[in-house]
């Protein structure tokens, strides 16, 4: 068997890469989109957004409060953590927050990811 025969008859392991596509925008209503983000001074606290989001999407969120300079909660979309891992998620949430974000806003995030994955099968 040939050097190139040999090289095609072992698979390599899957590759998993993921892309995280974040739109920060200011707080409108309807109020919920993907992610939070609550100012520490911002007119509206943890406690108030948490009985706006049962009210308006029961156990869907969760709320995580926060020790940050500017914020003091970020409520997530459930279904965003089976995807990918909160230890992934937040700290990139919050760096680009703190970009445009003061601690008086409440700032809404549109967050878009997708998996991509690659296997190679025999043929």
């Amino acid at each position: 068997m040939g050097e190139k025969e040999a090289g095609q008859a072992r698979f390599p392991e899957p590759t998993r890469k993921g892309e995280i596509i974040l739109r920060l925008s200011e707080f409108e209503f309807p109020p919920m989109q993907d992610v939070l983000l609550t100012g520490r001074k911002a007119p509206i606290g943890p406690e108030a957004v948490r009985r706006m989001v049962e009210a308006l999407s029961p156990e869907q969120y969760e709320i995580i409060r926060l020790e940050h300079p500017l914020f003091d909660a970020v409520v997530l979309k459930k279904s965003l953590l089976k995807l990918l891992p909160r230890e992934k998620l937040l700290p990139i949430i919050l760096e680009e927050g703190e970009r445009v974000a003061t601690e008086n806003t409440i700032v809404k995030v549109h967050v878009s990811v997708v998996i991509h994955v690659s296997r190679a099968v025999e043929l």
